[in-house]
């Protein structure tokens, strides 16, 4: 199988698709990790937060697939912004990955109550990427505000900004800036996991149930989560799906051998309802999201 690659900003060379971690338990994530590789895998999204940095490491050198072949892709949580405590968060998850280079770490969050912290984090990326212990850097939901003042004092763009996309939740204004500034847009929750969540809200409904996405995957003999990953490839994003269970980790990365026509991609960008799953920028504090993120 052949995976779809972007070029980085910096020229730096990632799999459009990869796997997530995100609530995935330490107990499934070593398993999660091994059966993506096997089956054609070579991009793996994790963070400080999500605490299977080490499992994650573990599934990489337990695999038969060369380090060098695999693109690891890692977050600096809030709690350890600031430049010092950024170097040592990178020590930390190099060491629980069990690799001396990340290929691409990123800030978990625009902190916008202590966005000095947010600038003194990413002066700390750029130190890294220019002593080679990452190879690229980027940002995590930042919307364009953040990313306005950022460029303003930055000496390196962002490579990335990991945000929630999916039909129902596309924030335009954000994807064309990155577009614009030569950021490579890349979605967490691309299949609309966040749709039903407890919470989401009144009426809520999977856009895996939309009627829109049920009959153009009934079209091409693909499932819902197919046709809206292949939405996000072809609009140029790169997608991060995840899944524990074998046979979804296997359909999630079966999707380089179709092609959504443009009434169809027209009639999925219909769909955004400007509702946000995650947390509102302006909420994320150190007061309410903060964690230590514990040693390796």
């Amino acid at each position: 199988m052949t995976v779809q690659t972007f070029t980085l900003n910096n020229g730096v060379e990632m799999p459009a698709l990869g796997l997530g971690v995100f609530q995935t338990p330490h107990d499934e994530t070593k398993a999660a990790v091994t059966a993506a590789l096997e089956l054609g895998y070579r991009h793996i999204d994790t963070a400080a937060a999500y605490g299977n940095e080490r499992e994650v490491g573990e599934a990489i050198r337990c695999s038969e697939v060369p380090r060098d072949e695999v693109f690891i892709e890692t977050k600096i949580w809030i709690s350890d912004y600031g430049y010092d405590e950024t170097l040592h968060g990178f020590d930390k998850s190099a060491a629980k990955l069990g690799v001396e280079q990340i290929d691409l770490l990123i800030l978990h969050q625009a902190l916008p109550s202590d966005f000095e912290r947010t600038l003194a984090a990413y002066r700390a990326l750029e130190k890294l990427l220019a002593e080679g212990k990452v190879r690229a850097i980027g940002v995590s939901n930042f919307m364009v505000e953040h990313l306005t003042a950022l460029l303003d004092t930055a000496f390196v763009v962002p490579a990335v900004n990991q945000l929630e996309i999916h039909p129902y939740f596309q924030q335009r204004a954000v994807l064309d800036f990155g577009d614009k500034h030569g950021i490579l847009n890349q979605a967490w929750s691309p299949i609309g996991g966040i749709t039903f969540y407890p919470g989401y809200g009144e009426g809520r409904k999977s856009v895996l149930e939309d009627a829109a996405v049920t009959g153009i995957a009934q079209a091409h003999g693909k499932s819902p989560a197919q046709v809206l990953l292949r939405w996000g490839l072809q609009h140029g994003r790169s997608v991060i799906p995840k899944s524990t269970r074998r046979e979804r980790i296997a359909e999630n990365i079966d999707v380089f051998d179709f092609e959504l026509t443009v009434e169809e991609l027209t009639t999925l960008d219909a769909l955004d309802t400007g509702r946000r799953g995650g947390p509102e920028p302006e909420a994320v504090t150190l007061a309410a999201y903060g964690r230590a993120i514990p040693e390796a």
